[in-house]
Formats: structure tokens, sequence, C-alpha cells
């Protein structure tokens, strides 16, 4: 049994979805951090809106007026934490879609640039027969 985990951990399939999902995992926090300590604090600057602390509580022992509080009195229905979040992904797919593109745009410039391959030579009998045809019309 160890022998077949020595195989498929050292399949490069498991090892390059190894480094996926850590780099991903990285990724996801500095979006995460983007997103709470850059975009939201602007977009509540410009209009006043801070979405953190959106919430309603479902308990009549919430008197809190942040998040922080509410929760510690009781269960909170915490939307504007869902508006950040949904607003995260939007970024981290728009970021990940300029990423594919790039990467398909550099893939499609190396083929353009890639010399074209010699044609390989026909098999033998073909070039056999093409030599019998030119010796024939030669007659």
């Amino acid at each position: 049994m160890l022998k077949e985990f020595q195989e498929f951990i050292s399949k490069g399939n498991v090892m390059d979805l190894a480094v996926g999902v850590i780099i991903g995992a990285a990724f996801g926090k500095i979006v995460t951090s983007l997103v709470d300590d850059i975009i939201m604090p602007f977009i509540g600057a410009l209009g006043g809106v801070d979405f953190s602390n959106y919430f309603i509580g479902l308990s009549h022992n919430v008197t809190a007026t942040n998040l922080v509080d509410a929760r510690k009195q009781g269960a909170v229905f915490a939307y504007g934490s869902f508006v950040t979040q949904v607003i995260n992904f939007l970024i981290m797919a728009f970021i990940i879609f300029l990423m594919v593109k790039a990467v398909n745009n550099l893939r499609k410039r190396l083929e353009r640039e890639k010399p074209a391959a010699a044609a390989a030579p026909p098999p033998a009998d073909v070039q056999l027969l093409t030599e019998i045809r030119d010796l024939l019309a030669k007659r």
C-alpha cells in the first residue's frame, strides 16, 4: 500500500494540484485583503456605506450596533458580510479571467511565432509509387 501511495503522490498531476491549491489559498487571502482593506473602505468613504456592519439581529438580545458585538449577543443575519464576499468573488473571478486571457494570448503568439515543422517524408511505399509514376510519365 505504501508503494501505491508513493506512485500516486509522485504523479505530476497530484503535485500540480497541490501547488495550485496552495497558491490559490494565498491568492484568496490577497483578494480578501484587497476587498476588506482597500475596496470596501473606499466604497464606504465615498458613499458613507460600510457593508461589514450591515446585519439584522435574529434575537431580542441583539442590541449592538456593530457586527462583532452583535455576534457575541446572539444570532445575526450578516448580509453585509455576504455582500463583501460576493464582491470578493467577483474581483477574484475577474482577475482569474484576466490571467487566463493573458495565458491564452501568449500561447497564440507563441504558436504564430513557431516555425512551421518540416513535412515528414512520405512512407517508403508512397515514395516508390511516386518514382514509378514519374518513370512512366517520362515514357
